[in-house]
């Protein structure tokens, strides 16, 4: 058997050779640098693992959370506060495919339940929480622990141009293979220390931390535009710009980031879609404390 200095000799000599990368097991750091006076903030990052995907049925069973110091000038991690992870009986049986993929039992979870003054404590205080796909973990999040409801979310799956930096997939364990490591995956605790550690690298192309990156979207609003009254005829150019069709409202919506991409849109809608005419069109804003939640933005209506 080698030693663990054996075995990194070897891998630095297959780095050196251009037919071979090598990944490493990811060794959660307690640090990523030392303090040196600047002004941090405190970050959280969470992540989940559920009995299903339906948010309005099914439940959590388990939670991972890793609370962090960082600048919000750069993205500069500094020290890991705190690791945590539970579980928790969902009240219903965890099907054999849930299983498969999480390597959570029903005898892991029988009679547990997480810690929820745990939980607000480990969170309070935070400048962001951040998940790995916010818009599945966030609403699963608040329909248990309300405190979520309070904290400004940031996204590493929707938030970092990962097609722009050329990442061929979103998925938390192929970006940790993109920058030389693995981890054993599908344990919510585990998730968050590895995407901590991905946020803290450079990204290939455009340089920079992949954690800056996301904190630039911060102060962005999400804007979804419903293109009311739309002729039936123009579904198809609707269609071909990524607007989704509300059934209940009758209705074409898109959403977008930012002032400058509502602006062009709402003068493409004008142009394209109402002929120049004038119109009103209706707008839900979110930022960054909405941003992901099922619960409803700020209803803005004007005309164009």
């Amino acid at each position: 058997m080698l030693t663990d200095e054996q075995a990194e000799s070897l891998a630095q000599q297959l780095e050196a050779n251009p037919n071979y990368r090598v990944l490493r097991k990811l060794v959660p750091p307690s640090a990523f640098a030392e303090p040196d006076g600047r002004p941090l903030a405190k970050g959280v990052i969470v992540d989940t693992e559920t009995t299903g995907l339906n948010q309005d049925t099914d439940k959590i069973m388990e939670i991972g959370l890793v609370t962090f110091e960082y600048d919000p000038e750069t993205g500069q991690a500094y020290r890991v506060l705190e690791s945590f992870g539970a579980l928790e009986d969902p009240g219903t049986p965890i099907t054999p495919e849930i299983t498969e993929i999480t390597g959570i039992t029903n005898e892991m979870v029988a009679g547990r339940r997480i810690d929820d003054a745990r939980v607000a404590e480990l969170v309070s205080g935070a400048s962001i929480v951040i998940a790995h796909n916010s818009k599945f973990d966030r609403p699963f999040l608040e329909q248990r622990f309300p405190v979520f409801e309070e904290l400004p979310w940031g996204c590493s799956f929707a938030q970092v141009d990962w097609d722009a930096e050329g990442l061929g997939a979103r998925k938390l364990d192929y970006i940790a293979f993109q920058f030389g490591f693995f981890f054993d995956a599908h344990r919510a605790e585990t998730d968050c220390q590895a995407l901590l550690t991905i946020l803290q690298q450079d990204l290939p192309k455009s340089g920079g931390k992949v954690m800056k990156s996301l904190l630039d979207q911060l102060p962005q609003k999400d804007w979804t535009v419903f293109a009311l009254n739309s002729a039936f005829e123009t579904k198809d150019l609707l269609k071909a710009r990524s607007y989704y069709w509300d059934a209940a409202r009758k209705t074409w919506h898109r959403t977008l980031t930012g002032t400058e991409a509502i602006t062009e849109e709402v003068a493409w809608l004008k142009e394209s879609i109402y002929n120049g005419r004038n119109v009103k069109l209706e707008f839900e804003v979110r930022d960054a404390q909405l941003r992901y939640s099922k619960r409803p933005g700020k209803k803005v209506v004007k005309e164009i």
